[in-house]
């Protein structure tokens, strides 16, 4: 599999780990929309929101139980975005299933 993504679960390309556990990777974006930009992924390869199903939904309620405390160890007490980018008209540029945690300042309303 030629996925971005599990080449960093894997560890063959590098990242800034922020989380890590059995399930699931939290990493810094590299090309960061915010003082603070992450990337949540499962470490099992779902494509997007579009695959998520009876059998990995166990492993997104875990994603979000685990988002709230990232957000809380990256000190962002007032407030952050969560976002997941679904195909091509969404700009999905990994086709790995990902939740970018964006906060560290205020947010613009706009979403583009």
């Amino acid at each position: 599999m030629d996925c971005l993504f599990c080449k960093i679960i894997k560890g063959e390309i590098p990242s800034v780990k922020v989380y890590e556990d059995e399930k699931i990777l939290c990493f810094r974006d590299i090309a960061p929309q915010a003082p603070v930009h992450l990337l949540v992924v499962p470490k099992a390869h779902v494509p997007s929101v579009d695959a998520i199903s009876k059998e990995n939904a166990g492993t997104v309620a875990h994603i979000f139980e685990c988002i709230p405390k990232i957000a809380k160890q990256q000190g962002l007490s007032k407030g952050y975005r969560v976002i997941s980018n679904v195909g091509p008209d969404a700009c999905q540029s990994v086709p790995h299933l990902h939740f970018h945690i964006l906060g560290g300042g205020q947010l613009s309303e706009k979403m583009a």
